[in-house]
């Protein structure tokens, strides 16, 4: 059950940045224009940038490819 709990509270913190960071600050003309907004914002900072503190301060990317870096595509 705690794993579940894990994953619920790393979406809730995901969506809840979406909405607060993204989504509230821009005005978008169409779905594609909020689609590339979004993509942007996940692979630019949310993945490459934002540092947390459970990945010892460095980025989901730099954490997995500190944790696991020899690992093979699945």
């Amino acid at each position: 059950m705690t794993i579940y709990r894990s994953i619920n509270a790393a979406a809730e913190a995901f969506f809840s940045s979406l909405e607060w960071e993204v989504l509230s600050r821009h005005e978008f003309e169409n779905t594609r224009q909020a689609q590339a907004v979004v993509l942007d914002w996940c692979y630019g900072f949310y993945n490459h940038e934002r540092r947390h503190s459970a990945a010892g301060m460095m980025s989901p990317v730099s954490y997995e490819n500190t944790a696991a870096p020899n690992r093979e595509a699945a």
